[in-house]
C-alpha cells in the first residue's frame, strides 16, 4: 500500500532530510504554503481525495473545513509540539489520529536562550550596527557579567531545566517557578523555588518556558511587568500567546524594562510568514493587527531582538522532529494508538 501524504510548511531546512531517507512505502508532495481554507482551492481535487496523511507546522490552521475537505484523511501529524491550530473535536469526529512531537528542542532552545540573553546584556546587535554610524559612543555599549546576576527561570521543564545548568554554569544566580518544582534541580544546581510574583521582583533576567494552556493567556501583562524588577531583561522562546505585546512595548518605552527578546508571537502566521502584510491586514482579526502594530514598534529599538520562531531550528532538532513524525506515522498505520492526541 502506498500512502499519499501532503507536508505542508516544508523549508529548507526539511529538505535534506527527506533527499538523504527514502520512503518507498509513501508518496509524498510538499508545499511551502501554510495549510488553510484559503490554500485549500491550490490543492488538485485528486490529493485532497486520496491523501492519507498530512503534516504541519505551527502556522497552519486546520480548521474544521479544512479536515473536511480531505475525504480519505486518517493522520493528521504536527512537526511541533503544540497543536491548538488543528481542531481536534473535528478530527475526532472523523475518526482522524492526531500526532505531535515532543521535547525536541530541550537543547537548541536552551542554547539558543542564551544566545538571546547574551545579546542584550551584552549590547552585540546594537554594537554590530555601529560601523553604520559616523557619530558613536562605544562607552553605550557596556553591559554586565552574567556571573553577577540573577536568572529567573518561569517553567523547569526539559528546557527549562537545560537553561537552569547553563546558568549555572556560567555561575549565576538561578531562580524558579513551576508548579511542580524538580527537588534534583535544587540538589544539583542549586536553585531556589519560589512563588512567581517573587521571583519577578528579584530577578534581572525573566525567561519563559511554560506551556501554552489556554488559561496562562497573556500571563504576562501589565501587572506582571510592573512587579519586574528596574532595569531587567524578558527572554521569550515559548509561546507568544502567553505574552501582551502592547504592554510590553509600554514597559520598553518606560525603559522599566532594559531589554527584550522574542522568538515567539500570538500571531505569527501574520508577523513572520504565509503572507505579506499588506495582502492580510483587511481580513486578520484585530487582535492581531494590533499586535503586527507593536511588533513593528518594538522591533525599532535597539535594545528588543523579535526573531521568526528560530530557537528550535538547529539541523540537529529539524532531524529529529521530521524522523519521529515519520515513524509515528508509520506505528499508527501498523495500528499501534500510543503516542497520539486523539
Amino acid at each position: 500500500m502506498t500512502v499519499n501524504m501532503l507536508v505542508f510548511e516544508y523549508k529548507d531546512t526539511e529538505r535534506e532530510f527527506f533527499q538523504n531517507n527514502k520512503f518507498d512505502d509513501f508518496n509524498i508532495t510538499f508545499y511551502e504554503e501554510c495549510l488553510n481554507e484559503e490554500v485549500l482551492d491550490k490543492i488538485p481535487q485528486e490529493q485532497k481525495d486520496n491523501a492519507y496523511v498530512i503534516s504541519v507546522f505551527i502556522n497552519s490552521t486546520v480548521s474544521k473545513a479544512v479536515v473536511d475537505a480531505f475525504k480519505n484523511l486518517r493522520i493528521i501529524a504536527t512537526r511541533s509540539t503544540g497543536y491548538d491550530h488543528i481542531d481536534l473535536k473535528a478530527s475526532q469526529k472523523k475518526n482522524i489520529t492526531v500526532l505531535n512531537v515532543v521535547n525536541y528542542g530541550e537543547t537548541s532552545v536552551a542554547q539558543y536562550t542564551f544566545g538571546l540573553i547574551i545579546d542584550l546584556v551584552r549590547n552585540i546587535i546594537p554594537a554590530s550596527k555601529m560601523i553604520r554610524c559616523e557619530e558613536t559612543n562605544v562607552d553605550d555599549f557596556t553591559g554586565r557579567d552574567l556571573s553577577k546576576m540573577t536568572l529567573g527561570v518561569v517553567g523547569t521543564g526539559a528546557i527549562g531545566a537545560a537553561v537552569c545548568q547553563y546558568a549555572h554554569a556560567l555561575d549565576m544566580h538561578v531562580l524558579a517557578y513551576d508548579i511542580n518544582p524538580k527537588k534534583e534541580l535544587e540538589e544539583k544546581l542549586g536553585l531556589q523555588y519560589m512563588d512567581l510574583n517573587e521571583l519577578l521582583g528579584h530577578s534581572d533576567i525573566v525567561t519563559l518556558h511554560i506551556p501554552y494552556t489556554g488559561d496562562n493567556y497573556h500571563m504576562f501583562s501589565k501587572e506582571k511587568f510592573e512587579i519586574m524588577k528596574d532595569g531587567s531583561y524578558f527572554i521569550n522562546t515559548s509561546r507568544g500567546e502567553m505574552v501582551d505585546v502592547p504592554a510590553l512595548y509600554e514597559f520598553i518605552e518606560r525603559k522599566k524594562i532594559k531589554g527584550a527578546a522574542l522568538d515567539v508571537l500570538t500571531c505569527e502566521s501574520e508577523n513572520f510568514s504565509c503572507r505579506s502584510l499588506s495582502e492580510k491586514l483587511g481580513d486578520i482579526p484585530l487582535e492581531c493587527r494590533q499586535e503586527v502594530e507593536f511588533v513593528r514598534k518594538l522591533a525599532k529599538f535597539d535594545n528588543v531582538i523579535i526573531t521568526p520562531h528560530i530557537a528550535y531550528d538547529t539541523t540537529d532538532s529539524v532531524n529529529y522532529i521530521l524522523e519521529k513524525t515519520m515513524n509515528q506515522i508509520k506505528t499508527v498505520i501498523k495500528g499501534d494508538k500510543t503516542d497520539r492526541i486523539v
